[in-house]
C-alpha cells in the first residue's frame, strides 16, 4: 500500500485546520506553508475535501478554511477517502470485485484482509488523535515494535 502525496497532503493540511479549531478561518497560503504543501496543489485538495464535506471555506478578506465537523469526528481514512477513493485496491479495483483462479484463488482472502487492517488502523485514529500525540494503543504498540521502523 503506497500513501500519495496527495493523501498525505490533505491529512497535513486537516491536521493544520484540526490544530487550529478558534484561529478561525485559515488561508489555504497559511496552510501550504505551514506544512511545506505547494499551494496550488493544495488548493485543489482543500475543494475536494470541501466537496467531501470535511472542510467548509469562506470567501473575502477574513475568509478561509475550516473544519466542517469536529476533529474527534473525522478519522484519517475519512480524509484519504475524500483525496484518494478507496484504502485498499488493487489494480484500481477494490477486493471484492476480484476473482482468482488456481493457485491464486487464496489471494483474495489475503487482500481482504489486508484491507481490514488498512480500515482498522485509519478508520480508529482521528484528526484529534493524531494532533494530541495521543494515538489508541493499537496503533502505538504496531509503532513500538523496532521492527516496523526497518526496511526488510
Amino acid at each position: 500500500m503506497r500513501i500519495s502525496a496527495r493523501a498525505d497532503y490533505a491529512v497535513r493540511a486537516a491536521l493544520q485546520l484540526a490544530a487550529a479549531p478558534d484561529a478561525g478561518p485559515l488561508k489555504a497560503e497559511a496552510i501550504a506553508d505551514a506544512q511545506k504543501i505547494p499551494h496550488k496543489f493544495l488548493e485543489g485538495i482543500l475543494n475536494d475535501m470541501r466537496r467531501g464535506g470535511l472542510v467548509r471555506s469562506q470567501r473575502g478578506v477574513n475568509g478561509g478554511y475550516r473544519l466542517a465537523r469536529p476533529p474527534e469526528s473525522i478519522t484519517v481514512a475519512d480524509v484519504i477517502r475524500v483525496v484518494d477513493g478507496p484504502l485498499v485496491s488493487v489494480q484500481g479495483v477494490r477486493p471484492p470485485e476480484l476473482s482468482y483462479a488456481g493457485p491464486a484463488a487464496s489471494l483474495l482472502p489475503l487482500w481482504i484482509a489486508l484491507r481490514a487492517n488498512v480500515r482498522q488502523i485509519l478508520d480508529g485514529v482521528s484528526l484529534a488523535d493524531v494532533v494530541s500525540g495521543h494515538l489508541p494503543a493499537a496503533v502505538e504498540a504496531l509503532a513500538d515494535d523496532p521492527a516496523a521502523w526497518t526496511n526488510p
